[in-house]
């Protein structure tokens, strides 16, 4: 039985005009002040909250009562917002 010829592909190649003019500013290294932000909204969350059980509900801020529990997530929340555009 005769064996079949085999196809070869040809590398495929983009053509010039197409390719994305802004490609290289896309993949700049982040600024260093996003991991250094996002690290210290993190630690100020955690303390935030443990402050706040550890004192019986009466610190950081004693007339928001529950809303402490939000400032401390939120903290935590906007941190990991600045970690997404870590490169």
């Amino acid at each position: 039985m005769p064996k079949s010829e085999v196809r070869k592909k040809k590398v495929y190649t983009p053509p010039s005009d197409i390719r994305p003019a802004a490609a290289g500013a896309s993949k700049k290294p982040s600024p260093t002040w996003i991991p250094v932000s996002a690290v210290a909204l993190i630690v100020i969350g955690i303390a935030w909250l443990v402050i706040y059980y550890l004192s019986s509900q009466q610190w950081p801020v004693e007339s928001w009562r529950y809303w402490n529990l939000a400032v401390g997530f939120g903290c935590m929340v906007a941190s990991l917002g600045l970690l997404s555009r870590w490169r």
